[in-house]
């Protein structure tokens, strides 16, 4: 982790979207596209970002209701990865989370995705199912894994 936090965690806001775009287009070779943003920000998901200086470096959106909340997206620019942001972020977004009452949190993610799933069980989320054909891939689809993190029974914020 960078020893001079310079970076902020806060409410993503319509302004941010070019920058979350370009970031997202970036990262993955099947983004979301603008309007999926817009919609999370009118449908009051939990949408955060990551900041440093004038630079968005990631974002995070999720879902909350019924007590469970699902991690639809957390995206670090690939070339702030490695700074521990990324959990950083993460870290933000189950407090925001829990804040809304969630006691559980859900998230699909690549299985070629290696980096991503060190990091979510490094924090405590297992593996409790398999999508088939999830995602859109070069080649056809690829399966998601489906993990999950109990809150009431993983202190997360102790393993941040």
């Amino acid at each position: 982790m960078d020893s001079a936090a310079t970076w902020q965690v806060r409410d993503m806001v319509e302004l941010d979207l070019d920058k979350v775009e370009r970031n997202e287009l970036r990262s993955y070779q099947f983004p979301w596209t603008r309007g999926i943003f817009v919609d999370c920000l009118q449908s009051k998901n939990l949408c955060l970002v990551l900041q440093e200086g004038d630079d968005l470096l990631g974002h995070a959106i999720a879902t909350v209701g019924a007590g469970e909340s699902h991690l639809l997206n957390l995206c670090m620019r690939r070339d702030q990865q490695g700074r521990g942001l990324g959990r950083v972020l993460l870290a933000q977004c189950v407090e925001g989370v829990k804040q809304r009452g969630a006691e559980m949190m859900f998230l699909e993610v690549r299985p070629s995705n290696q980096v991503a799933i060190a990091l979510y069980e490094s924090v405590g989320f297992n593996e409790i199912g398999l999508r088939k054909g999830y995602y859109p891939a070069a080649m056809g689809h690829e399966d998601a894994l489906v993990l999950a993190l109990d809150f009431r029974q993983h202190d997360f914020s102790g393993s941040v």
